[in-house]
């Protein structure tokens, strides 16, 4: 049985650390970054907070994270100010608070920065702290698309392709899947995946679903790794290879897919 991803609407949270690490990974001298931040050093400031919010060179804790990344905030930073939203939004560190959500993510947005608008729009797509608004969504999704932002691509497909507050289009769907995909957007890249494999808006081609799959299944798209899973079984789109199949099962039984525990199973016991 193939599963096609609910292209559901992804929340903001934890989709921004990974892109904004950098001063911190690179900066390995703990005790002079420290001694930036309590000199006032705004940056220094964020990549403290950043690292007592993942845990990284330190021990994971909230409160700290949030302690720094107020003061990088204060000093309008907008990475920091868009982490503290972030925080509000998913109660850590700090009593879950979407009013003040949503007023760091209005902050950031007013630097215009795409990850403002991006937050924003999910508040309002949503409707946390706001009154749902398919229309402001899609604003400020555009705003942070045009700006590069492959999460605000990513959604405007979704909108376009499920016609939430727009009329449905799969073309306009496929151009912002694509625009995303081209930055390696995981997401984006199942989304083209499973338009090629359904011929959803496209000619079904499950060659090119393959592709898609795989380059989504190596960044640990579990979906797309139990969809190469069905493909190689099958032979859709390549060679049936049942070691490759039993492969792909496994990767998304590892990261949770029942399913894909199940067929691995199978295919174990059938020697493969």
């Amino acid at each position: 049985m193939f599963h096609k991803f609910l292209l559901g609407l992804f929340l903001v949270c934890g989709m921004f650390l990974s892109a904004t690490m950098s001063y911190a990974e690179e900066t390995y001298d703990w005790t002079a970054v420290l001694a930036l931040a309590e000199k006032g050093d705004a940056e220094a400031q964020f990549a403290m907070g950043s690292a007592y919010y993942q845990g990284a060179g330190v021990q994971q804790d909230y409160k700290k994270a949030f302690e720094w990344f107020s003061k990088a905030a204060e000093q309008n930073n907008a990475n920091a100010q868009f982490l503290l939203g972030v925080m509000y939004e998913e109660g850590e560190g700090v009593e879950q608070d979407y009013k003040k959500t949503f007023e760091w993510f209005t902050k950031v947005a007013e630097q215009d920065d795409p990850n403002g608008y991006f937050g924003l729009g999910s508040l309002y797509l949503n409707g946390f702290g706001v009154p749902v608004d398919y229309q402001k969504a899609l604003e400020l999704y555009r705003k942070a698309a045009e700006k590069n932002s492959a999460e605000a691509q990513y959604n405007l497909g979704m909108m376009y392709e499920e016609g939430t507050g727009v009329e449905k289009d799969m073309q306009k769907a496929f151009e912002w899947y694509s625009k995303a995909a081209a930055q390696e957007d995981l997401d984006a890249l199942f989304a083209l995946g499973a338009m090629d494999y359904a011929g959803n808006g496209v000619s079904q081609d499950y060659k090119k679903a393959l592709e898609y799959f795989t380059k989504s299944a190596e960044q640990g798209h579990v979906t797309a790794q139990y969809n190469l899973g069905v493909m190689y079984e099958e032979g859709q789109g390549t060679r049936q290879n049942y070691t490759a199949a039993k492969e792909w099962y496994g990767k998304s039984c590892d990261g949770g897919d029942q399913t894909g525990c199940d067929n691995y199973a199978e295919l174990n016991k059938q020697g493969y």
